[in-house]
């Protein structure tokens, strides 16, 4: 099960029974994770649930490796895993110089008010496999709508429960990095019931919520399909942004596939001197390690016009 089909099925079992100030700056020289292939001007990751799900996690990550990233992206895939599983996963990253730098899989929703103590202990509960995989972020999903309650309601239950939230990460670091609550929109395609399918909602969210520790996932190939002006957007809320995905659309296969102008995407990251984490959330249209080395190779090239 990816990400998106755990979002949408965790959602709708919920139906049946949310700013960072602008002068706070998180990276330094030595808390960030390091960049991917060599040439590229943005640090870059893998959402690894879009590698080869039948082969064994290790060589996944091996997968990784060989397209010259070095840090990658989980959902919750450590969920039942064994003490001698985290062992050679850790063992696995070291050997390999990859970093976690991000994760999901919380179950519980932010825009239920009635499943605030749930999310609460979720996050509670998986506090310390973070700290054991050494991974400093955390994405949280609104889940669906809840019935019966409005917008604006919802809208607050969010602000809420983020605010919440951040005083379970509150002061908490990896590796020197400051641990990060990531809220992120989906679009009305894949899961139509979802609550949060606006990128300038996500953001109204996020400056209200008012804390250094949390901060906006912007899905480009979400918000393509739900809204689109993606750079306009990027631009007023930089300071908001803690991660960036990038698939095309349609599809959700490589940037350069479709109809995101993805050039003119990493040019703006690179002008607005984005220096957070931009990962690669597609589903190769063929071998993994080719089309993740040419996305890329795109991210160099764009960067350097």
């Amino acid at each position: 099960m990816n990400r998106r089909t755990f979002a949408r099925n965790v959602a709708g079992s919920l139906l049946s029974a949310s700013a960072l100030a602008a002068k706070t700056s998180f990276a330094t020289d030595n808390a960030t994770p390091g960049p991917g292939p060599a040439n590229s001007p943005l640090k870059l990751s893998v959402m690894l649930w879009t590698i080869l799900r039948d082969q064994p996690f290790e060589k996944r990550l091996e997968i990784v490796s060989e397209a010259g990233y070095k840090n990658v992206e989980l959902v919750g895939e450590y969920s039942k895993w064994t003490d001698a599983d985290f062992t050679r996963a850790i063992a696995k990253r070291k050997e390999l110089g990859i970093t976690f730098d991000c994760t999901a899989g919380i179950k519980h929703s932010l825009c239920n008010p009635a499943d605030r103590d749930g999310l609460l202990a979720e996050l509670r509960d998986t506090l310390p496999v973070m700290e054991r995989l050494e991974i400093p972020a955390m994405i949280l999903l609104t889940g669906n709508v809840v019935p019966g309650m409005s917008v604006e309601q919802q809208h607050q239950s969010c602000i809420d429960g983020l605010k919440a939230a951040s005083h379970i990460f509150e002061g908490k670091a990896i590796k020197g990095e400051p641990m990060r609550l990531l809220l992120e929109n989906i679009d009305p395609e894949e899961n139509p019931k979802y609550f949060l399918t606006s990128v300038a909602r996500g953001f109204e969210i996020v400056k209200a919520v008012d804390h250094p520790q949390v901060q906006f996932l912007y899905d480009f190939f979400h918000e393509q399909i739900s809204e689109g002006n993606l750079i306009k957007k990027l631009a007023e809320n930089i300071k908001y942004v803690g991660l960036v995905h990038i698939a095309d659309v349609p599809g959700r296969h490589e940037p350069g596939t479709g109809e995101i102008n993805y050039g003119s995407i990493f040019r703006k990251l690179v002008e607005l001197k984005y220096d957070r984490i931009v990962a690669m959330e597609f589903i190769p249209t063929g071998d993994p390690v080719t089309s993740l080395r040419a996305a890329a190779e795109l991210v160099a090239r764009s960067a350097s016009k």
